[in-house]
């Protein structure tokens, strides 16, 4: 079966261009004219990746992307950005409201299906990894989670009166986020009190697992509030 994207672009030439240089390389194509009718088809079938324009009326790319990362369902969602804005100070916004990948107009259509073709790579990779963080979570897992984080911190007490020495390397901005991973907020809300996106805050939750040995955010609490590290 053949992955299914979605091209939102404003401009109809290069938008059907696009779509029949990706359906010829073996993609299903569904297109949008701007970001809000990106958005309806998504709440009826969710894209493998999609492929945005950044200068569009009403919502740009910009905002479209914000929207799709704050939604649980669209938050490791492969996006590319197609535009002609090709300044440093436009890539590094994109990169920082987690875009992964960056192309400017005019651009080889063979380069954009390599870029597509690589970031499906990559997501099917990581698909049989349970304890990924930027997997988009089963929400009843994470209702589990919480309950069992808000349980921990109830008998925090009763856990360790005081943490045995440990000594683990984290970056303050590891931390602050493990604080909050602690507090039962998740990568939504933590992304908010940092000023961050999404993305690098599941990054972040990524890097505490490795460090710690941990494989879920109860795991990872439980640790943290043993061994002294959440404050």
């Amino acid at each position: 079966m053949s992955a299914q994207l979605l091209l939102v672009d404003d401009e109809p030439g290069i938008r059907e261009a696009v779509k029949d240089y990706l359906q010829e390389s073996g993609f299903s194509v569904q297109i949008a004219s701007n970001a809000v009718e990106g958005w309806e088809l998504m709440q009826v079938n969710t894209p493998d990746l999609v492929i945005s324009d950044v200068m569009m009326p009403q919502v740009d790319g910009y905002q479209f992307l914000k929207q799709l990362r704050e939604d649980p369902r669209f938050q490791a969602l492969p996006v590319v950005f197609l535009t002609a804005k090709g300044m440093t100070g436009d890539r590094i916004q994109g990169y920082q409201a987690g875009v992964d990948a960056y192309l400017p107009k005019p651009f080889d259509p063979d380069e954009l299906v390599a870029i597509v073709e690589n970031l499906l790579a990559r997501r099917n990779a990581k698909a049989p990894t349970t304890s990924d963080e930027t997997e988009t979570p089963d929400i009843a897992e994470l209702a589990n989670q919480i309950a069992q984080i808000k349980a921990l911190l109830t008998q925090r007490n009763a856990i360790s009166q005081s943490p045995a020495p440990f000594k683990i390397d984290l970056t303050p901005r590891e931390q602050s986020v493990l604080n909050l991973v602690a507090q039962g907020l998740m990568n939504k809300e933590i992304a908010r009190r940092l000023e961050t996106s999404v993305r690098n805050v599941e990054k972040y939750v990524s890097r505490l697992f490795s460090k710690t040995g941990t494989n879920s955010r109860t795991e990872l609490v439980r640790f943290a509030l043993e061994h002294g590290l959440a404050k």
